[in-house]
């Protein structure tokens, strides 16, 4: 018998080949021991093959144009687009009207009432002081214009996505079909977005309403399904027990159980549209991200931090209100009443204003910090760029890290033959995935090429590497040691707090003011962006492994550092990854946004394209960076694989 079972029995694979990821990469390269050979023989050199490049900005450039000249004749733009064009432009005017008509001291005395309402005091103080800023930096009318615009684009993008949330929600087949389309929206960068909507609409407000619309409504969409899968089965098995129908349970359990998470979705959306509002300043939205784009396009750093800090607060206040009441969602507190009195105070409030004629921000009380900021920078650019003693200056260590780094990762990824690039992408990915995962990214990879901007985005790409190699230098060594001290936890929360609500365009400011112009600042603004995921997302993980685990450690004798390099790191390695693929698309967006302040590369193209009216450039860029967002994404997102029973 013992015989029969040994013989039974599977021999077990060599111990180097026990391993998934040995037999993965030998796989990979027996493949590649059959193709790069072909590849070789059939495509010689390096760079990307030109018999392998499509040339796409002719049909491009035709369809540009066809749609320019329809625009006015066609029934597609004359009875669908056309009306979807005038209902945004409408909208649009009439809350700004409105906001006009209610006066500085209507809106302010509104936001603060509103934010007492469902946050208390602290938060209503805090509002008005917000409000009242915006004035005295000369501010308001372009606050009001974004403010606009957010209005408008918040309700469209919350009404789409709860309505693909609900249906992802209740069906399982639209799940399955909306999972990947979202996973999609959400890696691609801002700037993605905006070439589409002004090949079909323009430049104005109707094409960055719309834009704000597609880039806000994937987070509202993805936790309304989460809310309506999430709800307790208990209780709508009681719900169905009482005859309800399937609308009766929908209103009466579903969604109430959900409503933590459509409050953290609308959170969500305020925060990307407000983000994409600013950005959408490029293709006309005008507002606050006018200003600052324009000031940035003249280097008037003073003039772009007085746009920049409005849009800040903007920020922080909406974020603040929003998330107070998700978290104050079933507490009890005032009654609907107050909210009749915070009406009637408002009204009163704005009529008074009105009535004592102010309607309009006085030029009297304006706080011009341009120039005294300019010449603090005229003063940086004097004593801080160049010549500090043993530190050097900030224009030297940008052209240090320009010369030393990004110069020669941009040349080894162009000098490396393009098969080899494609290579070292199926590898990574597959590493951590699936071969779908590899598949998928390589694809996305070799797309680049055939659209003949092969070099562009390796430029892109080399400065995506080294900003994510300091955000995850920097990134974790601060997340480790706010996971070893509550106190500078504490510290450290309400920097990550105004640092993670404010928009991507705000960070090319100070990093101008500091570095000038060029690729290191883009790169410096992309790091600055994405440190605080990394940071929040490490310092979680790190503070939810097992506390049995950590004891036993401690009870063996390991130190405070073997616990961290054997017990915490190993069992955080999927709160770790995860702040990897977070760094590495947050990078990814600000570095396209880098194109404004001299990144080059692909932002370059997309911005050139927007600028002079060459769609069939911007749109190629705009391509790749999808295609470049699409495979960074999966070559640093782990993929689940579902061991097979009795493999």
């Amino acid at each position: 018998m013992a015989t029969i079972t040994a013989t039974a029995r599977k021999p077990a694979p060599p111990g180097v080949l026990a391993h998934r990821a040995v037999r993965k990469l030998l796989t990979l390269a027996a493949l590649a021991a059959i193709l790069v050979p072909l590849a070789v023989t059939q495509w010689p050199g390096t760079a990307w093959p030109t018999a392998l490049t499509v040339d796409v900005s002719e049909p491009l450039g035709r369809t540009s144009d066809w749609i320019i000249d329809n625009r006015d004749s066609h029934p597609l733009f004359l009875y669908f687009l056309g009306h979807v064009s005038n209902v945004v432009v409408i909208a649009v005017r009439a809350v700004y009207l409105a906001l006009l008509a209610v006066g500085w001291a209507g809106v302010t005395a509104v936001g603060a009432l509103v934010a007492w309402r469902v946050a208390g005091v602290r938060l209503a103080a805090g509002t008005a002081a917000a409000l009242l800023a915006c004035g005295l930096l000369g501010m308001w009318v372009p606050t009001m214009q974004t403010l606009a615009l957010m209005v408008v684009a918040v309700l469209a993008s919350v009404a789409v996505g709860a309505l693909l949330g609900l249906a992802a929600g209740l069906s399982d087949r639209m799940d399955r079909v909306l999972r990947p389309v979202l996973d999609t929206m959400q890696v691609l960068p801002a700037f993605a977005y905006l070439l589409p909507v002004v090949l079909v609409f323009g430049i104005g407000v109707p094409a960055a309403v719309l834009a704000t619309v597609v880039y806000a409504a994937p987070p509202m969409a993805r936790l309304t399904s989460l809310g309506l899968r999430g709800a307790d089965k208990e209780v709508l098995e009681a719900v169905e027990s009482l005859g309800t129908t399937a609308r009766q349970r929908l209103l009466t359990a579903r969604i109430p159980l959900a409503r933590k998470e459509l409050l953290l979705g609308v959170n969500q959306t305020i925060m990307m549209a407000l983000s994409m509002a600013v950005i959408a300043s490029v293709i006309g939205a005008g507002g606050l991200g006018d200003r600052v784009y324009q000031a940035l396009a003249s280097v008037d750093v003073g003039a772009a931090l007085a746009a920049g800090i409005p849009i800040v607060l903007l920020a922080v206040v909406l974020d603040r209100v929003t998330g107070a009441a998700g978290e104050r969602l079933g507490e009890s507190g005032k009654s609907p009443v107050t909210w009749l009195y915070a009406l009637v105070v408002a009204a009163a409030v704005a009529l008074a204003g009105r009535l004592a004629g102010f309607l309009d921000w006085p030029d009297g009380w304006e706080l011009d910090i341009a120039e005294p900021v300019n010449r603090a920078v005229d003063w940086m650019t004097a004593h801080l760029y160049s010549g500090v003693p043993v530190v050097g200056g900030t224009a030297d260590w940008a052209a240090h890290f320009t010369s030393w780094v990004l110069n020669p990762l941009r040349e080894g990824l162009q000098w490396l033959p393009w098969w080899s690039v494609l290579l070292v992408v199926a590898a990574l990915a597959w590493l951590i995935g699936t071969w779908r995962t590899a598949l998928t990214a390589v694809l996305a990879m070799a797309a680049i090429g055939v659209l003949g901007v092969w070099n562009p985005s390796l430029d892109t790409l080399s400065q995506v590497l080294a900003a994510v190699a300091v955000t995850l230098v920097i990134g974790f060594a601060t997340g480790i040691a706010a996971a070893r001290s509550d106190r500078f936890e504490r510290l450290l929360r309400p920097v990550l707090d105004v640092f993670q609500t404010m928009p991507q365009f705000v960070y090319l400011i100070p990093v101008v003011a500091l570095f000038g112009v060029g690729r290191a600042p883009a790169v410096a603004a992309a790091v600055v962006y994405a440190l605080p995921a990394v940071v929040r997302i490490t310092t979680q993980g790190l503070r939810q492994v097992d506390p049995a685990a950590l004891e036993s450690a401690r009870s063996l004798g390991a130190t405070s550092g073997q616990q961290l390099r054997q017990v915490q790191l190993p069992l955080a390695r999927p709160a770790l990854l995860l702040a990897v693929n977070q760094g590495v698309v947050l990078v990814l967006a600000v570095v396209i946004i880098g194109g404004l302040v001299g990144g080059g590369a692909l932002g370059y193209q997309v911005v050139f394209g927007l600028a002079q009216g060459d769609l069939a450039t911007g749109l190629v860029a705009g391509a790749a960076i999808v295609c470049l967002g699409l495979m960074l994404d999966r070559v640093t997102q782990p993929t689940e694989r579902r061991a097979k029973k009795g493999a």
